[in-house]
């Protein structure tokens, strides 16, 4: 309604503008006819020798194109010398437009009743720069009047017209606005209540069509977050549940069953075992939900090759237990863009990955380089390797290639889920290639920063 009532004041305005400009037009052609006709007969009457009532009644009855309502020619004095209408001969005529005209100005007014264009024009006869006295002539023009009245009704009918056109498009419009603002806020609310499968249709190519498709855009990833939240819950619940039933059972064997004191202290060290690994996904999950719950980081400048030796030296009794040989090439260090402990956590994750799936005797190879404007961190190790289609599914949560040889192992799925997250969390990107038998090769990248460090 409000467009609507917008619209009918602009249309009203015109309306005036239009009308007002006809009438001014209108009568800038009355005036300059009247003056010319003052002009004329002015001129006409300083050219007589003889200035009277009866010479002028003469020279005037001669001009026959002057064609006005009513004109009156007086003298210095005011005092009529003609009157067309024969009523203020030989008399004073005090009209405003002659007392001025006496006065050596020029007169026009101009004005618009009942249908009739009535105009007043007056000007002074000067002969010889000498005022000798004035023309008044009036005009009612029934016509240009009619003309005028035509032309407003025209307008008036037109701007009427217009109105109702915009009113019933208004109207129409704003019918099918709320209808489609009525279903999308309908489908809010069927997304609202969960299902995030509905998918909003709306033809056009128009803002709402527009915003339709950005909320089916939306609903795709909150559906796609749904799905994987659920599955994490899920995934989390089997695996938190595992080390708890074997804990379970354990308990109940050894409160069931009379056994020696070396069985019991087997059992209690089983028990501890699963303890631990539940504490080890425990912490594992709390730094998945830090991560994802994280903006980008207030990072700084440092080089990785004094993280990744930290990283040896603690896991150097965990390789030397499983008889693995650890190789460094760190001669190509650069510096990059990031938290140490963020750096430490990819860096440790990795190793350790390299260290417990490859087999006794395995080679675990970290090499720092520089590929253009990148920074690149490779761990490789001569492990099993990993199939070609579990590679799509490695950086997912819980997944497992070896799922007996992961749990034997400790792992928990988690481990390259973190890793993944904290390296597009500091724009850097991971790639991985394996060939069974021969081993994995995982590629970090992060953007190199050419700039002056401690490297110690």
């Amino acid at each position: 309604m409000t467009y609507v009532v917008i619209t009918f004041v602009v249309l009203f305005i015109l309306n005036i503008y239009c009308s007002q400009t006809c009438r001014t037009i209108f009568n800038q052609s009355k005036q300059i006819s009247m003056i010319e006709k003052c002009e004329l007969t002015a001129d006409t009457i300083s050219s007589l020798d003889v200035i009277n009532s009866s010479t002028v009644s003469t020279a005037l009855t001669q001009m026959e194109s002057l064609k006005v309502t009513r004109l009156i020619v007086t003298d210095r004095n005011a005092v009529a010398l003609y009157d067309s209408a024969n009523i203020a001969k030989g008399n004073y005529v005090l009209f405003p437009e002659i007392m001025t005209a006496i006065d050596g100005n020029k007169v026009f007014i101009c004005s618009y009743q009942d249908g009739t264009m009535v105009s007043h024009a007056a000007m002074p006869i000067l002969f010889y720069d000498t005022m000798i006295g004035c023309v008044y002539m009036t005009d009612y023009d029934s016509a240009q009047g009619a003309l005028i009245h035509s032309l407003q009704k025209n307008v008036l009918q037109i701007t009427l017209i217009l109105q109702i056109i915009v009113t019933i498009f208004s109207i129409a419009f704003s019918q099918t606005f709320s209808r489609r603002l009525k279903e999308i806020m309908s489908s809010m609310r069927i997304i609202q209540n969960g299902d995030f499968s509905h998918k909003l249709s709306m033809s056009g190519n128009d803002e709402l069509t527009i915003l339709a498709n950005e909320f089916n855009d939306l609903t795709e990833r909150l559906q796609t977050s749904e799905q994987k939240r659920r599955r994490f819950v899920s995934d989390a619940s089997h695996e938190l549940k595992t080390p708890l039933a074997s804990i379970k059972l354990l308990t109940d064997s050894i409160l069931q069953n009379d056994m020696d004191m070396e069985t019991t202290r087997e059992f209690v060290g089983d028990i501890g075992n699963e303890a631990e690994r539940l504490n080890r996904m425990t912490a594992k999950l709390l730094s998945l939900t830090k991560v994802d719950s994280q903006e980008t980081p207030d990072a700084e400048i440092i080089y990785m090759a004094p993280t990744v030796n930290r990283v040896c030296r603690m896991l150097k009794p965990m390789a030397r237990q499983e008889n693995i040989s650890i190789h460094l090439n760190l001669e190509h260090d650069c510096p990059v863009l990031i938290l140490e402990d963020d750096l430490y956590q990819i860096v440790f994750n990795l190793m350790e990955n390299g260290i417990k799936y490859n087999p006794p005797g395995g080679t675990l190879y970290v090499t720092l380089g520089r590929q253009d404007d990148l920074a690149t961190l490779t761990v490789k190790d001569s492990g099993v390797g990993i199939p070609e289609d579990a590679i799509p599914h490695i950086f997912e949560r819980f997944y497992r290639v070896d799922k007996a040889r992961s749990r034997a192992s400790g792992g928990s799925g988690l481990g390259l889920a973190i890793v993944r997250a904290i390296i597009l969390r500091n724009r850097g990107e991971i790639t991985v290639s394996s060939q069974m038998g021969e081993g994995t090769t995982f590629t970090v990248t992060f953007p190199a920063f050419d700039t002056e460090v401690d490297k110690e």
